[in-house]
């Protein structure tokens, strides 16, 4: 069923513990990604019949599993936690897919582990399906992030403000190492463990690379790097994640944990949905800024490998962690280009861009559907109000000025603007309806969806705005 390849499995034992999944009493499918199972080589098959069913419930543990709770720390919500680690979650194993690429399989709300402290490690079927439809959603969009292989109920009740369905996820990952690994070994003081983390590290997600150098800088400048890639990307579409604590930063620089995530409707910087972001730490705007803390609590824990000497460790690591802004502003700004339809730069394109999202928030427009109509303001179509006629005759006057013109624009406003987004208000009337027995709504949602950038009539209600009854103000981790 799974020809499995672990190599985590074979650093020492303080990396993880062994554990079995909590057995569930009447397994049912929720959904079976087989456009993923093929990419991954999987036998689709087998993994569609009762004995995959039972795999991915958590009953079964197929030949070759390596069912482990990984270790990790972290600061969440910027108070340092030493110990988290898999509270409700089993990595099954390593396989290597179909592009030579080495992927996690990992079930994730499948009941306790060593680490789950006073939590059940269960999950609700609510919070199963928002990470499988809005991470399926993010790889449509082109954007990195952990992948989803199948979803299946337990029949068993999850316990939260009301009883719920219980459900599992196996999620697929580049790795599950995150910032709060290598925070995890650092508050040990175990610089051994450390030394070995990077170079399994490095290996695993640079394996045609050779690092001569310092290997631990290697990994703060690839991490930075992929990460500064990651926020722009998440900052262009709307997408707020909502928990962006250490130990929810992924090395491999994909999106990891979708729990109170949300994609915002009318644009506001300040945006916040998780309800338990009392202090708008994670909201919209401060997302980038979070991110680089996060790289810096990253780089701290490798000082001891960065030099001997810690003053200079700190001021390597700080010389390193200052080009996070000048790279994230370069992603941003390419980024934004984009979605303006410019095809070569000027020196003002970002002032552009920035007075483009003033205007959006003054007037309260929606963010995803104000990018997508640009293209139709091409032709004298007004996007703003009288008032705000001076920037658009300025954007025009830009796009006339690249070589190709009106007609290289669209292209690229095409290709970065998407028509359809995981909007919240949608998200809950799939989740709603699961709850209530009837899955089609989500399999509607995940369909449209996987085609973010084309414009089809039919898919019109998706790209609508919610009213004011059908806004979703909060959303919730679901732990």
């Amino acid at each position: 069923m799974f020809d499995f390849d672990n190599t985590y499995a074979g650093l020492p034992k303080r990396f993880a513990c062994i554990v079995r999944p909590a057995r569930a009493s009447n397994p049912q499918w929720i959904h079976f990604n087989s456009g993923l199972a093929r990419e991954l080589g999987l036998d689709v098959p087998a993994l569609q019949s009762h004995e995959g069913l039972q795999v991915f419930s958590g009953n079964i543990v197929p030949d070759g599993a390596c069912m482990l709770a990984q270790a990790y720390a972290g600061h969440q919500f910027g108070h340092f936690v030493p110990q988290l680690g898999d509270g409700r979650a089993v990595l099954l194993g390593e396989i290597i897919d179909r592009n030579g690429l080495r992927r996690d399989i990992q079930l994730k709300g499948s009941g306790m582990t060593p680490f789950s402290r006073r939590g059940d490690g269960l999950a609700p079927l609510g919070a199963v399906i928002r990470e499988y439809i809005v991470s399926e959603a993010m790889f449509a969009l082109g954007i990195p992030t952990t992948r989803s292989l199948a979803a299946v109920t337990t029949g068993e009740k999850v316990f939260r403000e009301q009883p719920l369905a219980g459900a599992v996820l196996a999620r697929v990952a580049a790795s599950h190492i995150r910032v709060g690994t290598f925070e995890y070994f650092a508050a040990r003081n175990d610089t051994e463990a450390l030394r070995l983390l990077v170079d399994y590290t490095l290996k695993r997600h640079y394996p045609a690379e050779e690092f001569a150098g310092n290997a631990a800088l290697a990994l703060l400048d690839k991490t930075i790097e992929r990460q500064a890639r990651l926020l722009a990307q998440w900052m262009l579409v709307g997408f707020i994640h909502g928990v962006m604590n250490t130990d929810n930063m992924a090395i491999s620089g994909e999106t990891i944990d979708y729990g109170p995530c949300a994609f915002i409707d009318t644009y506001d910087p300040d945006a916040v949905f998780s309800s338990i972001d009392h202090s708008g730490r994670y909201a919209y705007c401060n997302q980038p800024t979070i991110a680089k803390w996060n790289l810096s609590v990253l780089a701290e824990s490798l000082l001891p490998l960065i030099d001997a000497e810690t003053k200079q460790a700190r001021e390597k690591a700080r010389a390193m962690l200052e080009a996070f802004d000048r790279r994230y502003a370069a992603h941003w700004s390419a980024g934004m280009q984009r979605k303006l339809g410019f095809g070569n730069v000027e020196s003002g394109d970002d002032e552009l861009g920035r007075a483009f999202l003033k205007n959006m928030h003054q007037q309260q427009l929606d963010y995803t559907n104000t990018f997508a109509a640009l293209e139709s303001s091409l032709d004298g179509a007004s996007l703003f109000a009288a008032s705000d006629s001076l920037w658009e005759a300025q954007w025009r006057a830009r796009v006339a000025r690249q070589p190709s013109g009106a007609r290289a624009a669209r292209q690229l406003m095409r290709a970065a603007n998407p028509r359809v987004i995981p909007r919240n208000h949608q998200l809950e009337r799939a989740i709603q309806s699961a709850y209530r027995g009837d899955y089609s709504v989500m399999e509607r949602l995940i369909t449209v969806l996987a085609q973010p950038y084309q414009l089809l009539a039919e898919n019109d209600e998706y790209s609508r705005p919610p009213c004011e009854t059908e806004r979703v103000r909060q959303t919730f981790c679901g732990t």
